[in-house]
């Protein structure tokens, strides 16, 4: 099916992203294609997405249950931030002399998604002060030794579990996997908060109710209540401020050392759009 959007869109920057943070055997990129497998109320699947005709995706969906495919088509137009208008967003940023100049340069960039709010959780305890790439590392062998095997047929080549649910991690001992036992304390507390309501990824009323639901976690601190409030919740505005990368990228961008504080600061003038700020700051590191 075709997956609509309103121009502009940066795919390729959207691909960068993806495959930076691929999960060995629930993700792959291919080319201009991005493939992985899902798994829906039990029932396994997978799907893939690549550039389309004008303004539109191309996207190839395998799932045994067909009412269930315009509810994954909308998740999935989330993970890839379809249906934002990026117009107004550009209007308030480029009054920043800074901002306007990484818009121009990527005017069609987006905000990741996520597929599930429970993954992302654990792909962001997983990142804390570490590494993207040894955080996707100790994701694939979560992914193996907790993930159910794939079944369905006809799977692209690479794709071979589904994320792991829960209820398999809440009482497991994950810091087995190869990171700080408070770490895999925080993911099975993580877990047993989801068994316990249900709820905790929906969609809240504001960012501050977003961030309060999160923070309220055992080993959920700011940063990562921030990230899981942009990317799931899609709030906007939320911005890790304390986050290496974006100070990192305003160092290099204006030439000097930049505290947490200096850049909230500074992100004031980008409200209430920061998480797109913070995107083409990111990107632009």
């Amino acid at each position: 099916m075709r997956l609509v959007y309103q121009p502009p869109y940066d795919w390729p920057a959207m691909l960068a992203f993806l495959r930076a943070r691929a999960i060995e055997g629930l993700e792959t990129v291919s080319g201009d294609r991005y493939s992985r497998s899902i798994s829906l109320d039990g029932v396994h699947g997978w799907f893939s997405v690549s550039p389309g005709d004008s303004d539109a995706l191309a996207l190839t969906l395998h799932f045994p249950d067909p009412q269930a495919h315009a509810r994954i088509a909308a998740r999935i137009r989330r993970l890839l931030d379809l249906d934002t208008d990026l117009a107004p967003i550009h209007r308030q940023l480029s009054a920043d002399a800074l901002m306007a100049r990484l818009i121009a340069s990527r005017p069609g960039l987006r905000v990741p998604g996520a597929w599930d709010g429970f993954e992302l959780a654990v792909r962001a305890v997983l990142g804390q002060q570490i590494t993207v790439v040894a955080a996707i590392r100790l994701a694939g062998k979560l992914v193996a030794q907790y993930g159910q095997p794939l079944s369905c047929r006809e799977a692209p080549a690479g794709l071979s579990h589904v994320f792991p649910e829960p209820g398999r991690m809440a009482g497991a001992d994950l810091a087995s996997l190869g990171m700080p036992r408070s770490r895999g304390r925080t993911l099975s507390g993580v877990a047993q908060a989801l068994l316990d309501d249900p709820q905790l990824f929906a969609p809240k009323a504001s960012l501050e109710h977003s961030l309060s639901a999160l923070r309220a976690l055992w080993g959920v601190g700011d940063w990562t209540a921030h990230y899981v409030a942009l990317r799931q919740f899609r709030e906007a505005d939320a911005f890790p401020a304390a986050d290496v990368g974006l100070l990192n990228a305003l160092a290099a961008l204006e030439g000097g050392p930049v505290s947490a504080s200096q850049l909230l600061a500074r992100a004031e003038a980008w409200r209430p759009w920061r998480g797109y700020a913070a995107q083409h700051l990111w990107t632009a590191l």
